[in-house]
Formats: C-alpha cells, structure tokens, sequence
C-alpha cells in the first residue's frame, strides 16, 4: 500500500487548502484513513480519523470546526479541507492508513507542508 499525499501550499491566514491522499491497493475501502501533522519542533499530532464508510470523523481541539476529512472510495482518495487557517496550523500534513481501527495505522504518505502566513 502506497500513499501519495499533495495540495499543500502558502496561503494567507483565513484562507483554505484542501489536501489529497491518495492510496494504491485493493482495499482502501476498507481502511481506517487518518491525518496528522507536525510542526517545526513539535511533535507530530493526531488531525482527524475517518472510517472506511466515511460515516465517523474525529477532529480534535481547535481544528475542530475549520477542518474536515471526506473520502472517495471509488478514486481511493481521502480529503482534509482546512478553512480559515491560521498561522499555527502551519506543518507538515501526513496522511495514513490502517485496517483496525483510528489508533493504529500501518502505512503512511510523505507529507505534505502547508505555510500559512499573517
């Protein structure tokens, strides 16, 4: 399995992005897909979680309301829009794959890095 994340960029605080991750292999229909992201000399933090039928979503603290994750099981795509970003959501977005559930991922994409300036 294989993930190829894009659609990072700079954009001004408020603006909005919408990144891409898109996965090979004969069952991404079935996988748990997750976002995260790190920022420069932080720790990498969990994003969002969306199951494989697209019916739960977990965004955490204050992403929550801003950012959403969707998916397209026929294109094997997951989708993270993010509105009104601010400059500390600046990082590296990483996107993954697991078969269990949202804890546990085993494969996971390049990243990909959204600035967002003042």
């Amino acid at each position: 399995v294989q993930l190829q994340a894009s659609g990072g960029g700079l954009v001004q605080a408020g603006g909005s992005l919408r990144l891409s991750c898109a996965v090979s292999g004969r069952t991404f229909s079935t996988y748990y897909m997750g976002w995260f992201r790190q920022a420069p000399g932080k720790e990498r933090e969990f994003v969002a979680c969306i199951r494989w039928s697209g019916t739960i979503t977990y965004l955490l603290g204050s992403m929550k309301g801003r950012f959403t994750t969707s998916r397209d099981n026929a294109k094997n795509t997951v989708y993270l829009q993010m509105n009104s970003l601010k400059p500390e959501d600046t990082a590296v977005y990483y996107c993954a794959a697991g078969a269990s559930s949202c804890s546990s991922y085993s494969y996971w994409g390049q990243g990909t890095l959204v600035t967002v300036s003042s």
